[in-house]
């Protein structure tokens, strides 16, 4: 039960889905849980009731991703409750499908703006206050759609995925001793297709359903909890001989 016992973690989009399932699990294991959300307060209230309720400590800050106020603000609010920062994940994004010829500008923006820009933020704060105290863990939300193209119409998505894969990978770099010396280990974690509430609306049709699970030689598909035992691993100093690469939770799906 102590895997990651008194690490400070911030987790953002962990009202629902695999933010709520890391954020409950890594409280379990001993974590310091900071929850953040833009708009689905309710559910991230409900995440840090969730966690105190089983004995864990947590609290929850309303924050926009792609402000670097709020990233500050966040941060700030962290350190004054805690102390310090040891794991930072950063989860919340969203997903479009379109084709390229009908995707505006303005929706390509908007998806690289939450997706690139604000792991770009939450990397760049999470160093500044990571470093200040030794070291950490940051962990970037990717997708098996930042490994490999489909013919889904997520190409907006797929862009932002694979951006954050190599962005994560030039600070691994950057962080370590070859670097700068941070003592900051950065990776990024690629799910398949993940049952959250967000995508059950998708899936009471029974043939696509079928369809997604198989897609996963596995034979399923992905739930929350399959995702928050990865982030689990690299939060925890299990994984201090990792940074820099790619962990794929995806019941095969890119296998073949």
């Amino acid at each position: 039960m102590n895997r990651v016992k008194d690490k400070v973690t911030i987790i953002t989009g962990a009202a629902t889905g695999i933010g709520r399932a890391a954020a409950q699990l890594l409280a379990q294991e001993g974590a310091k849980v900071v929850v953040t959300t833009d708009k689905n307060i309710t559910g991230a209230e409900e995440t840090v009731a969730s966690i105190k309720s089983a004995g864990g400590e947590s609290i929850f800050i309303q924050q926009d991703i792609t402000k670097e106020s709020d990233w500050k603000r966040v941060i700030n609010k962290t350190l004054e409750t805690y102390g310090r920062l040891d794991v930072l994940v950063n989860n919340a994004g969203i997903m479009i499908a379109k084709e390229i010829e009908n995707t505006s500008l303005e929706e390509w923006r908007r998806v690289m703006k939450i997706n690139l820009d604000g792991v770009f933020l939450g990397t760049k704060h999470g160093i500044l206050a990571m470093k200040k105290s030794g070291g950490g863990s940051i962990i970037n939300m990717s997708s098996v759609l930042g490994l490999v193209g489909n013919f889904d119409h997520t190409s907006a998505y797929s862009a932002s995925k694979g951006g954050i894969r190599l962005f994560t990978k030039a600070a691994a770099v950057e962080c370590s001793k070859s670097g700068l010396d941070y003592n900051i280990r950065v990776n990024s974690v690629h799910p398949g297709v993940i049952e959250t509430p967000m995508a059950a609306p998708v899936f009471t049709d029974e043939e696509f359903r079928k369809a997604m699970e198989s897609y996963h030689p596995i034979g399923r598909l992905g739930n929350p909890m399959d995702v928050a035992y990865g982030i689990l691993y690299l939060a925890s100093d299990e994984s201090s001989f990792i940074t820099g690469t790619e962990l794929i939770i995806d019941g095969g799906c890119t296998a073949h």
